[in-house]
């Protein structure tokens, strides 16, 4: 009988013991969890302030751009330009504020001015025409409503300027991209084919390409 209880007792030890073991293994597993949860909360941390902070100093870098030109601009009306800018920057990898810049102060006659218009009705900072921006406008979740509206808004047009020059560039590469936001796709298509040959490209997208890139290069410098 006496060995009945030791081997009863043993068994329960036994037992205690096991559920012992199982309960530190879950807590184990759930400090293991925790902490990889915890890791990856500080890694998404870090990211977003790394990011925030490469959008401010990119902000920073347009609003002496705009200062240069349209010193007049309203202080939040020229911080939400330099924001859209900086953002575009990081969304499209192959933009950088210096491009946008130099292809918002050509195209805006070296005003930015938000409410440009030009001869042909291309609208806005990034002159966009608004056939273009009706067929853009969706991939934003933008609901079009009119053309003044919508591209004399400087966010809204730095955003589908943006879209639109990085598709082209993305296609043609930044100079046949250059050609194409000025001068169509098609006349870029043939310029690269033929190697960039002169003649090729019309006088005034030959202009632009050559003044953006030169506004590019400067602004880099600048910077």
């Amino acid at each position: 009988m006496k060995k009945y209880h030791t081997f009863t007792a043993l068994i329960g030890c036994l037992f205690l013991l096991a559920a012992f073991l199982i309960h530190h293994i879950v807590l184990s597993k759930e400090l293991e969890n925790q902490t990889l949860i915890l890791q990856s909360k500080i890694a998404a941390l870090s990211f977003v302030a790394e990011t925030g902070n490469v959008r401010l100093n990119r902000s920073k870098r347009v609003i002496s751009l705009i200062d240069r030109y349209n010193s007049s601009m309203p202080l939040n009306l020229k911080l939400k330009t330099a924001m859209e800018i900086a953002n575009a920057s990081i969304k499209y990898d192959n933009l950088d504020i210096h491009l946008i810049c130099a292809t918002i102060t050509h195209e805006s006659g070296y005003k930015w001015d938000p409410k440009a218009v030009s001869k042909k009705g291309a609208m806005g900072l990034m002159q966009v025409m608004p056939e273009t921006a009706k067929s853009l406008v969706q991939f934003e979740g933008i609901e079009w409503t009119t053309p003044a509206e919508i591209l004399f808004d400087p966010v809204i047009n730095i955003r589908l300027g943006s879209r639109y020059l990085s598709r082209l560039i993305e296609l043609y590469e930044t100079d046949g991209g250059l050609a194409a936001y000025n001068g169509g796709g098609k006349r870029a298509a043939l310029w690269l084919a033929k190697n960039r040959a002169k003649g090729v490209l019309y006088e005034e997208t030959q202009k632009f390409v050559l003044a953006v890139l030169s506004l590019y290069e400067e602004f880099r410098d600048y910077n």
